[in-house]
């Protein structure tokens, strides 16, 4: 656990503003600052609005949305009718341009897999419109390119922050709706980048993990017309023994590349890490609509030298190879595909770990390296002869989409940040939250979906390639499960005026569950509701009458509690 109190540094690209250069004329005063453009951000900031006051929304980058607009199409849920508020009106609205509507009132079906997600699919750029039109709709100010530099306190509150490119915000209340926890960070709140392990809150599966269904074997089935075997598990997870050797059977020859270093460690242990990032792609078959996929200038083919061992072991176990093996990627509208990750996919296991508490220079770096892996990654599954032809006539059907992230020739300008920063509060949500075994109390929202962990890291154990830290699984069967007010707040005497969404105060694996987009939407609504209250009665956060909020955030639409019947 730390506690920092730093100005959060980076060199920042210099971006026109529309306002005068006098500083004074630079400054903004308003009652609720939200930082971070992501979904959730742009949620909290309407809400705000539509509460009254004055509202700015802070972006560190030139989109808001996050990664509901920046790839991540095919959305996971959960259960649908755990969600409401400003959320279910933003899927609701975003589907509608389409002809569309959401059965809120039913779960979804499984099709021979989890009965989450993909019921929502939509293009990336339909879905920043809706989030720009709906914050202009509320009034937000929003400024973009806005970096944080700094926050100045005065005791437990902060009262202003400070970007990179000049501009000083004076709020009575502060959001932070970023993946990483940058402001919190930057306001001297407690935090972890540490999976716990299971001793302290009592958990099963925190810490240093190894999923026997994920543990490295042969023999694998044969799948269905859907991908997946029988139990569920995709061609996209699976996990043969792999040699890690740059010769094989010579640890002397050194690791290959995609191979991280380490220890195993023993399982249930605390340790660093968090989980792999990607880039969630949306790729085009539509041959008017594509620019090709190029690889990067330092393209390499040993670099996928693990890769080509994998399609040997695919092979040998006697498998009919196609681009799902790489990538699971479900149907958007308009002949596009939200492509997910895979056993050796989008994903670069270790890379991700300097990111929370990088600069945003050193986050470009990092962002870049992860872009030309996977390009790297796409190109050698079309042209290496070690490829099956099959394979690669499937990988060159697929380009980037013309009318997508214009800016930056068809590639997403965000990261997939699965876990940043997790901030430590009075509430800390764990296992026993998600699985139903402890009810947190003065609910702002529920969360429903499973634990989902991806690879912290892809190292050698037992002499062979094995992913660490990989969970894909349920939460007991228990259904959807109450978030608690005290894990959006900090400690009263590290901030009184500050909210925390995305980077909330929950344990890693709680924290898997919790993090999907809808989620965390929901979180900052509740959350910018709590601040209006904060300033409407004139106390701390940590002070908001709870019943009060309860009261609001009901009549706004919000899900707070499940009945098990439902």
């Amino acid at each position: 656990m730390r506690n920092i109190c730093v100005p959060f540094t980076a060199v920042c690209m210099t971006f026109a503003l529309l306002a005068p250069a006098n500083s004074a004329q630079r400054d903004i005063d308003a009652d609720v600052c939200v930082y971070g453009g992501t979904s959730g951000g742009v949620i909290a900031a309407v809400q705000a609005a539509r509460m009254g006051k004055r509202v700015v929304l802070v972006e560190p980058g030139g989109h808001l949305g996050g990664m509901t607009s920046g790839g991540l199409s095919a959305v996971d849920i959960g259960d649908p009718r755990s969600i409401g508020g400003i959320a279910r009106e933003y899927f609701t609205r975003l589907v509608a341009t389409y002809g569309k509507q959401l059965n809120w009132d039913q779960p979804f079906k499984s099709k021979g897999g989890p009965a989450t997600g993909g019921a929502y699919s939509i293009e990336p750029h339909v879905a920043e419109r809706v989030f720009d039109e709906m914050a202009a709709d509320a009034g937000v100010v929003v400024l973009r390119n806005a970096r944080l530099d700094q926050v100045k306190k005065e005791g437990a509150a902060i009262t202003e922050l400070r970007t990179t490119n000049g501009r000083t915000i004076r709020s009575k209340m502060f959001i932070d709706a970023t993946y990483e926890g940058d402001l919190m960070a930057a306001a001297g709140v407690s935090y972890t980048l540490t999976r716990e392990g299971n001793a302290p809150y009592g958990e099963q599966y925190n810490g240093i993990h190894y999923t026997p269904k994920y543990e490295p074997r042969t023999g694998h089935l044969q799948p269905r017309g859907n991908g997946r075997v029988t139990g569920g598990q995709g061609v996209w997870d699976r996990d043969f023994p792999l040699d890690p050797y740059v010769v094989k059977g010579d640890p002397t020859s050194g690791l290959l590349p995609l191979v991280d270093s380490g220890a195993p460690g023993q399982q249930g242990e605390a340790a660093p890490g968090v989980m792999a990032y990607c880039f969630r792609l949306c790729l085009t078959t539509d041959p008017d609509n594509m620019i090709p996929i190029a690889p990067p200038a330092n393209y390499d083919p040993k670099q996928y030298e693990l890769v080509a061992r994998f399609i040997e072991a695919c092979i040998a176990n006697g498998d009919d190879m196609d681009l799902r093996w790489f990538s699971k990627h479900d149907p958007l509208p308009n002949s596009k595909w939200d492509f997910n990750t895979a056993t050796i996919g989008g994903n670069l296991p270790g890379v991700s770990w300097q990111w929370p508490e990088a600069t945003y220079d050193r986050r470009t770096v990092i962002a870049k390296q992860i872009e030309d892996y996977h390009r790297g990654l796409l190109h050698f599954l079309a042209t290496d002869t070690r490829v099956p032809p099959k394979l690669r006539q499937d990988v060159r059907r697929f380009g980037l989409p013309k009318d997508e992230f214009r800016d930056t020739g068809g590639w997403p300008h965000q990261l997939y940040i699965r876990e940043g920063r997790r901030m430590v509060s009075d509430l800390v949500l764990t296992e026993k939250h998600t699985f139903g075994k402890t009810i947190a109390a003065d609910p702002v929202g529920l969360g429903s979906y499973g634990t989902d962990v991806h690879e912290i890291r892809r190292i050698v154990k037992d002499g062979v390639v094995t992913r660490e830290g990989k969970i894909a699984g349920g939460r007991g069967g228990f259904g959807p499960y109450q978030i608690g007010y005290g894990a959006i707040v900090p400690k009263q005497s590290e901030c009184d005026n500050l909210l925390v969404t995305f980077a909330l105060s929950a344990s890693h694996t709680a924290f898997a569950s919790i993090r999907m987009e809808p989620v965390l939407m929901v979180t900052s609504q509740s959350a910018a509701t709590a601040a209006c209250h904060a300033i409407d009665q004139q106390v701390a956060v940590q002070d908001v009458d709870r019943e009060q909020l309860k009261t609001k955030l009901i009549a706004d639409g919000q899900v707070l509690t499940w009945n098990p019947n439902h």
